[in-house]
């Protein structure tokens, strides 16, 4: 689903033409066609966004929280109704399998927004503490931020509770997969949300993401990237003080115990790690396995991998599809590459497209066993279907080499609860996953280190967009 809005901007409650002729073509990283084309936007279409969303911020934050509520309920209802359309337009603008973006990033939007608005209904918005009432009241003018390996999860996980909490916004999305991101601004639209409440202007991260995090009317940034990126934005909001959350780099440990079932471990890990091509934030791509039991786990890694199918996300049977774009391609067989001149045994893929695919940013499943925690792919993020697995000797030596990372979004521990338990207390990270569980989105998601601040979904996500007032003397 391609909108013949991706050349416009939806700017005060109004689709509008961008003030610069700049275009970027979106590539189906499937079949490298150029698909669309998006508009770019420039400082004044920027601009432009904040000022509608200033405007409209004293109106939309004193709204009873109620009908706050009740739009975002209208989103939903909007959005379920063109739920399929999003699905192909993520198999499109990602290469996304179709069934994984019916199932998984379509139905993650979904999913986030009906937790906000939970979240929301059993919030206590306003209650006394002595004579002293306690307000939460939405921060203002925020600037949102989204990328393009989970573009629904990320917009919803951003846009609803900002709407929730009182805010007026500004969506930047991901322009190298901007077709959903359009869809969602039509949903917002006929779902009725007050003009200059949300916008959207399409744009990269030097031109439109450096104005919106910089600009002196903006309150708040919240970002969903790269570590790298994610330094120059908060760099820049500093300037004017703004509030920055941020959603950033992963290198997640998955400790798995000797007691533990190793082939539903293993096999569950691999699998993990391999959906979405491997381009998840907290993906467990370091799987440490004792040392006596790495030649068995090896042997379970390279038949569940070799079972992956990558290949046309159209067509029935295919379970990968590919990176999501050269410059990602290029990156991860750079890393790939790295593992094998640094020493680390490659089990099974390794560099070039899986047979059979010429075309598209196909990578092939890639398994490393006697992997060294000093080594580069055990320590750089390498965003692609690539698990490199480390041995310990005990788990005091798995637990100080999972910790031993500038990264600590999430973790993973696979074994028997009652020994799971005291070592997630021990591993520095935002989320810790026992046992390979349902996703839980009422759960805090964010990280530690340099994985970011702030924390998203349900109400965890509101209280991120909220200021918090004292009104003293109020019962007295």
């Amino acid at each position: 689903m391609i909108s013949a809005n991706m050349t416009k901007f939806y700017i005060n409650g109004a689709w509008v033409a961008p003030l610069s002729d700049a275009r970027l073509g979106v590539e189906n990283p499937a079949t490298e066609e150029i698909v669309a084309q998006v508009a770019l936007g420039n400082d004044a279409d920027a601009d432009a966004a904040i000022m509608a969303a200033r405007a409209a911020f004293d109106g939309w934050t004193v709204t009873p929280v109620a009908e706050r509520i009740a739009l975002v309920r209208r989103i939903l209802e909007v959005y379920n109704a063109r739920y399929e359309d999003f699905a192909q337009a993520m198999s499109t603008e990602m290469g996304a399998p179709i069934e994984w973006a019916r199932g998984a990033q379509a139905w993650a939007g979904q999913v986030h927004i009906e937790a906000t608005i939970k979240a929301a209904e059993e919030m206590h918005w306003e209650y006394m503490r002595g004579t002293t009432r306690i307000v939460y009241e939405g921060i203002g003018v925020c600037a949102l931020i989204t990328p393009w390996n989970w573009p629904m999860n990320q917009i919803a996980c951003k846009v609803a509770p900002a709407l929730i909490a009182g805010c007026t916004m500004v969506l930047k999305p991901s322009e190298i997969a901007p077709l959903s991101g359009v869809l969602f601004a039509e949903v917002c639209h006929e779902a009725g949300v007050p003009p200059g409440v949300f916008n959207l202007v399409n744009g990269d991260g030097p031109g439109v993401g450096t104005r919106i995090t910089s600009h002196p009317e903006v309150d708040m940034v919240s970002f969903t990237g790269s570590t790298r990126a994610g330094i120059l934005i908060a760099t820049a909001a500093a300037k004017t003080v703004k509030r920055v959350a941020q959603e950033m780099g992963g290198k997640s440990a998955n400790i798995i115990l000797p007691s533990a079932d190793l082939q539903a471990a293993v096999t569950a890990g691999v699998n993990a790690i391999m959906s979405n091509t491997g381009q998840s934030c907290d993906a467990p791509t370091r799987m440490f396995v004792h040392r006596s039991q790495q030649a068995e786990a090896l042997a379970i890694a390279r038949e569940t991998a070799e079972a992956i199918v990558p290949g046309d996300p159209l067509a029935d049977g295919t379970t990968m599809g590919p990176l999501i774009s050269k410059v990602q391609f290029d990156k991860v067989q750079r890393l790939i590459q790295s593992g094998i001149d640094e020493g680390a045994t490659l089990v099974t893929g390794g560099v070039g497209r899986p047979a059979g695919l010429n075309r598209g940013w196909f990578c092939k499943p890639t398994i490393f066993g006697d992997v060294q925690n000093e080594m580069t792919i055990s320590k750089e993020e390498i965003f692609g279907p690539v698990l490199s697995v480390l041995p310990y000797d005990s788990v005091d030596d798995a637990v100080r080499m999972a910790n031993d990372s500038v990264y600590g979004l999430a973790a993973y521990i696979a074994g028997p609860l009652e020994e799971a338990r005291p070592v997630a207390h021990r591993l520095r990270a935002g989320t810790v996953n026992l046992n390979y569980p349902d996703w839980d989105t009422s759960a805090p998601f964010g990280g530690y280190k340099q994985s970011g601040n702030g924390r998203e979904y349900a109400d965890w996500g509101i209280h991120d967009f909220c200021e918090v007032k004292g009104i003293v003397g109020y019962g007295a």
